[in-house]
């Protein structure tokens, strides 16, 4: 909600970077979840657990970025701070991304998109390439400003809405109709 275009010109910086900060909360313990899981699936690869444990760590510094970005906020000359942990939270998420693809390509093959495990794995690097564009658009400048906040902010948003996604794909499908 808070990197919606529009959203933090209407609600105000400080408003939507506390929400980015609890939402990236969310997003920590859907990662942790997953890390868990790979760790009880059935002989696991190694590249599935490399990209859960990555994706894990990606998603700490972004809930440091995101802590930053509130004080930030509030210490406008601070500002600078908040790019290194979200840059480099993007990276851990651009190598789990190319590592849950190649985790899949390995079972499924190099170019399946009928697999709902290739689409996952799919949907998902498109998010974390748009976690990258996110941080290097949100560069801080030696004067404070950020390089293109509306950028920054769209990349957030596409890159949370292909996580959604692909999490809404890799969903179950149900093995028979409820009775009713």
């Amino acid at each position: 909600m808070a990197t919606v275009p529009g959203f933090p010109a209407w609600a105000g910086a400080g408003t939507a970077d506390a929400l980015c900060f609890v939402g990236s909360w969310f997003f920590t313990t859907a990662a942790l979840m997953q890390l868990l899981l790979t760790e009880r699936a059935d002989r696991p690869s190694p590249a599935e657990r490399s990209s859960a444990a990555v994706q894990f760590a990606g998603t700490l510094l972004f809930n440091l970025g995101t802590g930053a970005a509130v004080w930030a906020h509030a210490v406008t000359a601070e500002r600078r701070y908040v790019w290194a942990p979200d840059a480099t939270g993007s990276l851990a998420f651009l190598l789990s991304g190319v590592l849950g693809m190649i985790a899949v390509a390995a079972t499924v093959g190099l170019f399946e998109p009928r697999s709902r495990e290739w689409l996952t794995a799919a949907i998902n690097l498109v998010g974390c390439v748009a976690f990258g564009v996110s941080a290097v658009a949100a560069f801080v400048r030696v004067t404070g400003i950020t390089s293109d906040e509306r950028l920054a902010n769209l990349g957030t948003f596409l890159g949370a809405l292909c996580f959604l996604v692909a999490a809404l794909v890799a969903l179950p499908r149900r093995l028979s109709r409820p009775p009713g």
